[in-house]
């Protein structure tokens, strides 16, 4: 017998879905809002004309709902990000749904904020980052060879994905790793950065953090009888401590999704933007050294990371602009990217741009993405070894992109390889 009291928590948050797809729906076809529209069909697959449209109306305008303003101009970004005038929506205001799948954490403010990050730091110093560099070459040619023997194959699946869910595994000390199933878990929670699309997404998001649950349960059990040099030994010494025990999975949650879900499409966004324009592949064939500043300008260009949001604790002036206490400012990261007050020729895909690491693309402020290190270090060793060891790399075929506001990356990335050069075997970052 069905729980009639389950029945209609289903059907008030399935009201709830539909009708927010419809006021979104409305606002982008019928009233032409651009930051609607970026997420709506057709214009979700490039969404950079909608953001210039947002820049044109002002530094900060009204967005999709009242009380709701966007900004795609880089010094308000930048200054939104930073304030500590504006937060998360803090765990407090947490609802039902973000608990039950583990990603309320995104939604803290000091000091619980810096308390949960102080544990996770040290996993991501300068020092950390040098020891996982070898590893991290080691685990990039193995996935290439196995992608090389295919000749033909989906760039997305057999190289992107591959090498941050092995990264991020080993640093939480997860030996046994089901990629497939990774992919699925890692798309499942990070989609719901957007919110949830559909009951369809909601039922696989649950289904994804009850298997990471059944994982990481036993593991952290384990930790504390025999520790071990990685990341879940951390957190169990510090349980009780600096994390309590509700945060426990849903840190360990935020970890893995967070270690996937932005490398593999910075890794991802990186190739496309090079198949996409040939002669920067070909400057970076011919000096591989530059794939630190692909990342750095794909970051600016086409970040993994489109926009994040901000609420008021407090009246703020912000553009010229009151914004009232509760009011929330949408900074859109890749539109400040763009933005020709601070970049040259800011639509243009430049790798030897000596600037492109003033992108926001890992926020500002306390809220700056604790995990940028070593996303940055995945990318280039995955940029550098595919231009050195795939020089003949080409686009095989249409590039379907996600349809998300927040995440942008592909769904599939079909390319080809012929054999040319495939044998070299590169020298580690830091010996170059």
């Amino acid at each position: 017998m069905p729980d009639l009291a389950q029945l209609k928590r289903t059907a008030r948050f399935a009201a709830m879905l539909y009708l927010t797809k419809g006021v979104v729906q409305y606002a982008g076809r019928i009233q032409g809002k651009p930051l609607a529209r970026a997420s709506i069909y057709p214009w979700y697959a490039d969404p950079y004309p909608q953001y210039e449209r947002i820049r044109d109306e002002g530094a900060l305008v009204p967005a999709i709902a009242r009380g709701v303003y966007a900004t795609a101009e880089h010094d308000v970004c930048k200054q939104v990000l930073a304030s500590r005038d504006f937060g998360t929506v803090g765990r407090d205001e947490v609802g039902p749904f973000e608990r039950q799948i583990d990603l309320s954490l995104l939604e803290m403010d000091p000091p619980d904020h810096t308390r949960v990050r102080r544990v996770a730091a040290p996993a991501f110093t300068p020092r950390r980052m040098a020891a996982y560099e070898t590893r991290i070459e080691a685990l990039m040619h193995e996935i290439v060879d196995r992608a090389q023997a295919a000749g033909s194959f989906d760039l997305q699946q057999l190289i992107s994905a591959p090498l941050p869910i092995s990264v991020i595994s080993q640093l939480l000390g997860v030996d046994e790793v089901d990629d497939e199933a990774f992919m699925r878990y890692g798309t499942a929670l990070g989609g719901l950065l957007d919110g949830p699309q559909s009951l369809r997404h909601v039922r696989e998001a649950i289904a994804a953090r009850d298997a990471l649950r059944a994982m990481f349960i036993p593991l952290i059990e384990e930790r504390r009888r025999e520790p071990r040099e990685d990341m879940l030994t951390t957190l169990a010494q510090h349980e009780g401590e600096q994390i309590t025990a509700d945060e426990m999975m849903p840190l360990c949650t935020l970890l893995l999704v967070a270690g996937f879900e932005t490398t593999v499409n910075l890794i991802g966004n990186s190739i496309h933007q090079l198949m996409r324009h040939r002669d920067q592949w070909e400057a970076l064939t011919a000096e591989p050294a530059l794939a630190a500043n692909v990342v750095e300008e794909t970051l600016r260009f086409d970040p993994p990371v489109q926009l994040t949001s901000r609420v008021a604790r407090a009246d703020v002036e912000v553009a010229g602009r009151r914004i009232r206490k509760g009011s929330w400012v949408i900074p859109i990261v890749a539109a400040a990217g763009r933005d020709p007050k601070v970049f040259t020729e800011p639509q243009s895909y430049d790798i030897t741009r000596e600037d492109a690491g003033n992108h926001l693309a890992f926020s500002s402020g306390i809220h700056y993405c604790i995990g940028a290190p070593l996303a940055r270090l995945e990318a280039t060793i995955a940029v550098r070894i595919i231009a050195e060891r795939m020089p003949s790399l080409e686009l095989a075929g249409k590039v379907p992109i996600r349809r998300s506001r927040v995440i942008r990356g592909v769904r599939r990335l079909p390319v080809r390889v012929t054999p040319a050069r495939s044998a070299v075997r590169s020298t580690p970052l830091s010996a170059s």
